[in-house]
């Protein structure tokens, strides 16, 4: 299992666009990925369990990775998080 937290600098949080993307990065993965804020933990590759979480700016999340490709799915991920989202 990996696991990295992140803090989330966009102004609209994550909203429907970077959540999308999101998801699809995850979804390449073979790996389970979740995401987890505020104490509850949801599968990034659904969209309605993403956007459940209604992560504004600045918040902090982790993303947990478990599985054959996890640091590869951790890595992709953090790369669209960097991109699109915060830090």
């Amino acid at each position: 299992m990996k696991a990295q937290t992140f803090t989330i600098t966009a102004e609209t949080g994550v909203h429907a666009r970077p959540a999308t993307l999101l998801v699809n990065k995850a979804g390449q993965y073979d790996s389970e990925v979740e995401v987890s804020y505020k104490g509850k933990k949801v599968n990034l590759k659904s969209i309605m369990g993403v956007m459940s979480l209604g992560i504004p700016k600045g918040a902090e999340i982790e993303v947990i990775a478990e599985g054959n490709d996890e640091e590869e799915a951790l890595n992709g991920v953090a790369e669209v998080i960097k991109e699109h989202l915060g830090e």
